[in-house]
This record gives structure tokens, C-alpha cells and sequence, in this order.
């Protein structure tokens, strides 16, 4: 039972995505969480207001699935598979979280000068989340998927798109971590 109470090791965990990718190139499927966006928008009537939207939505709902299960075993995990360790986080990498100005890295998974709601509902808060949906949003519909869909379905189909987004998704993340970020917390 200990086993279950750490975090799986990559060769437990990647074959399990393996798999789930072997069923799902069997029924002829393709996996992303963005498309559940879009199917979940189409259900509730945008449609009438974007062609985007116009689509056959019932013959994605299985992706629903999909959400439905991530949030259901991230509520398992947490409440009955977690020993309740923090993240292990580089110890260089807390020590320039904290020159960022977030006190407990390493200390909690979610940093609470992000994800707090005084934090959330501060003017600086929610220019970020606003920022920071648009620019997810307008990337995905953008690139075609988000990072899901392209990383582990498109790169596991061999698709140059996919190729190049996952590069230039990694290229943003680099470009965030090492440039917006330091902007943002006031290095």
C-alpha cells in the first residue's frame, strides 16, 4: 500500500499513457483537453454566435470522459493516495522562486501569491488571469490544441505540427520562466 501513497515513477505512469493512447488509436480517437472547451461551449448554445461552434458535439462527448476522469482521480489521488508530502522541488529552483518573492516554495503545490483568493481577487490578479486565459485560449485555437493534444497524442502519431508546437509551447515556457515572470513579481 506505501507504494500507492508516493508518486508513480515514470516507467509506471508512461506505459499507463501508452496504453490509454493504444485504445484510443484503436476506436480511431485523438486525445486533448482543449477540445473539451470547444464541445463543452457547443453544448451550451455558441453556436449561435461562431461558426467554430458549429459542429457535430455529440460525437465528442466521449472527451468529456476524459475531464470527467482527470478531475475524479485528481480527487482520489489527493484524498485517499496522498501521504501528503510537499512537491520536491530543486533546491536552487525554491531559492529563485523566493527572489520572485513566493515565501513558501516547495512548501505547497499551489504558491499562495498566485492562487489565494486575495491574491486571485486583487487588480493584479485578475489582470494576470485574464491576461493569461486569453493568451491560452488564442494560443490553443491558434496552434490547433493545447499542450496535451499536441505533446502525448500528436507526438505519439508523428505529427510535424504537433512537433513544432511542442517546441514552440517550450520556447513560451522558457520565455515566461526566464523574462515575463522576473517582470511580474518586480525583479
Amino acid at each position: 500500500m506505501d507504494f500507492l501513497l508516493r508518486p508513480w515513477p515514470w516507467y509506471i505512469s508512461g506505459p499507463l499513457i501508452s496504453l490509454v493512447l493504444l485504445i484510443l488509436v484503436y476506436f480511431g480517437k485523438t486525445f486533448g483537453m482543449s477540445s473539451n472547451l470547444r464541445t463543452i461551449c457547443s453544448i451550451g448554445g455558441a453556436g449561435r454566435f461562431s461558426d467554430f461552434f458549429r459542429f457535430d458535439w455529440k460525437a465528442h462527448l466521449w472527451n468529456l470522459v476524459v475531464v470527467l476522469g482527470a478531475m475524479i482521480g485528481g480527487f482520489i489521488a489527493v484524498t485517499f493516495l496522498s501521504d501528503g508530502s510537499v512537491i520536491a522541488l530543486n533546491p536552487e529552483t525554491v531559492s529563485d522562486l523566493r527572489e520572485l518573492g513566493f515565501r513558501e516554495a516547495g512548501k505547497s503545490l499551489l504558491p499562495a501569491e498566485i492562487y489565494d483568493w486575495k491574491s486571485v481577487l486583487s487588480f493584479k490578479g485578475l489582470t494576470l488571469l485574464i491576461v493569461a486565459g486569453f493568451l491560452v485560449g488564442f494560443g490553443t485555437r491558434y496552434a490547433g490544441g493545447c499542450t496535451s493534444g499536441h505533446a502525448i497524442t500528436g507526438l505519439s502519431n508523428l505529427q510535424l505540427p504537433s512537433l513544432v508546437a511542442v517546441i514552440g509551447f517550450f520556447i513560451g515556457g522558457l520565455i515566461m520562466t526566464h523574462l515575463i515572470l522576473p517582470l511580474i513579481f518586480g525583479i
